[in-house]
């Protein structure tokens, strides 16, 4: 039977037995009539109370945010957000070293993280009130909310270049000294979300073993909340926390069916606004006509078919910023900087671990060690007079007096994919065989960095839209996913590229030196790319 008819029948059924109810009620004599009275009130306020997602005002705290105004966010909330693991999120950048570049983006994953709480509970409410029958009930709504307040909580120094450089840097460097290594494989900063969120649950019981049953949550619930911030990437259903009539739910914080969720919602308005960046995409809009329906025999969250040019939009706009700012050129090698600084002061990269040396790495073990390590790592090195500690502070005193590698150039790559390693080699017999065009310059491949750098839409080389369902006005329980004669034709063809990027290493030395050599550099460079190398 389909979903819309089943629907229709069970409220049929409901509502015959309503009348049935009050047939009965009002053929009964009192006082057995004042005690029917008494069970059906009493019943339907815990219908109420399970399924009404209406706070008390007094219960709710009030946040003022540049982005989203006056955010209600619950008690229960509250008290996680007072807790040493999630205020080291006041401490942590949301864009790393891009503030450097851009002045204004010194906000951090702190805000973030209330927003993306304040959204979560915006869609799971528009979803409740428009469609009853989902049964959307207020612990559903809490833990949505909780999972989207501590998805964050697993980032480490500089954001997103810890779990990108860093870890798996020492991961290789223990492997060349034959150093223990107990760090995983494939290190996520969810994963370190998760075991943070374990070590709030842990404090907050200790300190009331009833925290969470006072607002209705059980263990059951805390194990969903886990699941939504890893987020559901199994095809076959094989979650705890919740059935699979609520896979919905596992797609509004971290949706890994196609990238649609509130976590970018927010960061797109947030890092827009502070990097002065113009945004097209309007979230706000698109919370009006999201809707679950059943697609593939499992519940998905769709959209309104005349929106696939706003849902165009927001994937547009993650590219943009990734173009513009979270790859940006100098931005982009000041993260490589820090993040070597980190590297240079991990004392477990090294034998006996020096005590004047940082925990960094290591760090990644527990709870406790981790809620220590934040952007004001940076400060500790730079203000410490260690000799282990040389290295790593005259990086990051590069970095402040902008002593930074030059920009030699950038190509998008045209061919076959390559590998960082087989750019370089190219680029170094590029080098070698080049010819400076003045004679007092000679140019050493040792002293350039080659990068490779991934552009996409959210899905790698595909068309992301392709992985959203939408519906018509007309069907509004039916969705599927979008025609390409329903798309605009000015999309483009490819959804992703590839760039590498030089850089001159060399900061010290006379200036008039430095820049011949960055000159014969871009020539050596442009000269390189018209070769058969697959550049542009």
């Amino acid at each position: 039977m389909p979903q819309s008819e089943q629907t229709r029948k069970t409220l049929s059924d409901y509502r015959k037995s309503l009348q049935d109810l009050k047939k009965f009620y009002e053929a009964s004599e009192e006082p057995e009539k004042q005690q029917l009275w008494e069970i059906i009130k009493d019943e339907l306020q815990d219908v109420l109370k399970k399924y009404s997602l209406n706070f008390s005002k007094e219960q709710m705290k009030i946040f003022n945010d540049p982005i989203h105004g006056h955010m209600e966010l619950h008690p229960l909330l509250v008290k996680i957000i007072d807790t040493p693991q999630f205020q080291r999120l006041r401490h942590i950048k949301q864009l790393g070293g891009i503030y450097l570049v851009y002045p204004g983006a010194s906000h951090n994953r702190f805000e973030h993280s209330l927003g993306v709480a304040y959204l979560a509970g915006c869609l799971v409410k528009i979803l409740h009130d428009n469609q009853p029958e989902l049964n959307i009930t207020k612990q559903d709504f809490l833990c949505v909310q909780i999972a989207g307040l501590c998805h964050d909580l697993g980032h480490g120094p500089i954001s997103h270049s810890f779990e990108r450089w860093v870890i798996p840097e020492a991961k290789k460097i223990k492997k060349s000294k034959r150093l223990p290594d107990d760090i995983p494989e494939n290190w996520e900063h969810e994963q370190m979300s998760v075991q943070m969120f374990d070590d709030i649950v842990k404090r907050l019981k200790a300190e009331n073993e009833d925290v969470f049953e006072e607002h209705g949550l059980g263990d059951k619930d805390v194990t969903f909340i886990k699941e939504l911030i890893k987020g559901a990437k199994k095809l076959e259903w094989r979650y705890e926390g919740r059935d699979e009539d609520k896979s919905f739910l596992y797609e509004i914080v971290a949706n890994k069916q196609n990238g649609i969720d509130v976590d970018k919602w927010d960061y797109f308005a947030r890092d827009c606004h502070h990097l002065g960046i113009r945004n097209s995409f309007d979230h706000q809009r698109l919370l009006k006509f999201a809707r679950v329906c059943e697609v593939n025999r499992r519940k998905h969250i769709c959209f309104r078919d005349k929106e696939a040019d706003n849902v165009y939009d927001m994937f547009r706009t993650r590219y943009t910023l990734h173009r513009q700012a979270y790859q940006h050129k100098m931005g982009y090698i000041i993260d490589t900087m820090f993040a070597e600084a980190l590297i240079l002061a991990d004392r477990d990269l090294h034998e006996g671990k020096p005590e004047d040396m940082l925990k960094i790495s290591e760090s990644i073990k527990t709870a406790e060690d981790y809620s220590k390590l934040t952007d004001e790592i940076f400060e500790q090195i730079s203000s410490s007079t260690s000799d282990n500690l040389k290295e790593a502070r005259d990086i990051l005193n590069k970095i402040i007096r902008r002593k930074l590698p030059k920009f030699v150039g950038e190509a998008r790559l045209t061919e076959n994919s390559m590998s960082k390693e087989q750019l370089t080699d190219s680029w170094k017999a590029a080098v070698h065989k080049y010819e400076p065009s003045d004679p007092t310059v000679s140019l050493s491949a040792d002293d350039f960095s080659v990068y490779l750098v991934d552009l996409d839409h959210g899905m790698k080389d595909k068309n992301p839209i392709k992985k959203v369902f939408f519906y018509s006005k007309r069907k509004p329980n039916e969705a599927s996913a979008i025609k390409d004669y329903q798309l605009s034709s000015f999309l483009p063809l490819r959804f992703n590229e590839e760039l590498v990027r030089v850089y001159y290493k060399t900061t010290d030395g006379n200036k008039d030196e430095l820049k011949k050599k960055v000159e014969e550099a871009e020539k050596c460079f442009q000269d390189w790319c018209k070769s058969k190398f697959g550049c542009l």
